[in-house]
């Protein structure tokens, strides 16, 4: 796999970094989650291919441990907020001393430096600061958040991902590594950059959700069909507006003009009138093999039987049952081949992963009998 022979320490965190982490692992990275000791339960759903270790960071013994392990890494993967890993005596200044070709990534919500940088946060906090929130939600209602996607996970773990690569990249002409500042706020800004750069182009001229992309336009939108469920249209070119009408009957109802904004209430009405004349399903017969740009909303429960999907294998399903997507994009020689074993409980490769680090089993059983880390129901194995 592409990313064989790289080693990745991941200090287990929420959302961002483990799906940070498990891009690198579904791509071939060996990832070690560091989690906290006594810990019954890991909350990390994005564990996929992942091996934990427990470690007590409150020990001195522990946090030399860790500094062992990621200065023998190719990576360090740090969500913490700014000043935590310095205060361990672990920033990455310290452990590129001992290792100048570790790629040390932080990502945390508003970066490293600023008034902010310190400040607890969330998604939905990240994206108002990046500008973008403003710009989502329907016309006179409040900004609305599209899920916690955004920031935590375009701007956030892709993004930061994104930077490990870059780095790997160039350690390879340099052999040096570097510290990789990620910040949500500025990930999700950057992820927004068309928004900035059309500006000019009169796309974004009217108020919130009227607008040609933000639900302004009734030919880009969502609609109720007659089974409850709903189509998405998003007819914007001439050609395909046209053959949108065609499959709606509407060629010969003499509609107002596609670009007439003062319209668009009474566009809208004829659309959703006659999208729920008939079943999705009735409607994806009508338009499946046209560009009218007209989709099913897919279900969960559905989105892996429909025929494209299906085709592609766009979905895997973990031994339990548990049906997720697959990793994306597809590399012709060296795809993604995630792991679907069970996720780690926490410390649970603890003893194998210290093994593989050069501990001695006197030396871990020290390490275990002394709580300085975890690994459940491993001591009869010693």
């Amino acid at each position: 796999m592409a990313l064989a022979g790289v080693t990745v320490i991941e200090l287990a965190g929420l959302a961002p970094a483990p799906f940070c982490g498990m891009i690198l692992a579904d791509f071939g990275a060996k990832v070690i989650r560091v989690d906290r000791t006594k810990v019954a339960v890991s909350m990390d759903r994005q564990a996929r291919g992942k091996r934990s270790v427990a470690i007590n960071l409150k020990s001195a013994q522990g946090v030399a441990l860790l500094r062992k392990l990621c200065v023998q890494s190719d990576v360090v993967l740090e969500p913490f907020r700014k000043g935590v890993m310095e205060k361990l005596g672990l920033g990455p200044h310290e452990l590129l001393k001992e290792n100048p070709g570790l790629i040390y990534a932080r990502l945390t919500g508003y970066g490293q430096t600023g008034s902010y940088a310190t400040a607890a946060g969330h998604d939905i906090n990240y994206l108002a600061m990046s500008g973008l929130l403003s710009r989502l939600g329907r016309s006179a209602e409040k900004p609305y958040a599209p899920l916690n996607l955004v920031a935590d996970f375009a701007g956030g773990g892709l993004t930061c991902a994104m930077g490990i690569l870059l780095a790997l990249l160039e350690r390879t002409k340099s052999g040096k590594g570097q510290i990789i500042d990620a910040s949500m706020v500025e990930g999700a800004a950057y992820t927004g950059s068309f928004v900035w750069k059309t500006q000019s182009l009169g796309l974004w001229d009217r108020p919130r959700g009227q607008n040609l992309l933000d639900s302004g336009a009734p030919f880009y939108d969502t609609y109720r069909t007659s089974d409850g469920k709903h189509v998405a249209v998003g007819a914007i070119e001439p050609q395909f507006y046209a053959q949108l009408l065609d499959g709606l009957e509407l060629t010969d109802a003499d509609p107002p003009p596609q670009m007439s904004f003062s319209d668009w209430p009474e566009l809208r009405r004829l659309f959703a009138e006659r999208f729920a004349s008939r079943t999705q399903a009735e409607w994806s017969e009508i338009f499946d093999g046209t560009d009218a740009c007209v989709t099913p909303v897919l279900s969960f429960e559905d989105v892996s039987s429909h025929p494209h999907n299906r085709d592609r294998g766009s979905f895997l399903k973990d031994p339990s049952g548990l049906e997720s997507p697959r990793p994306a994009p597809l590399l012709s020689r060296t795809p993604a081949a995630p792991r679907l074993a069970p996720d780690p409980a926490v410390g649970e490769h603890t003893v194998q992963v210290l093994r593989e680090y050069g501990f001695s089993s006197p030396e871990i059983e020290q390490m275990l009998t002394a709580g300085v880390v975890e690994n459940p129901g491993i001591k009869s194995n010693l």
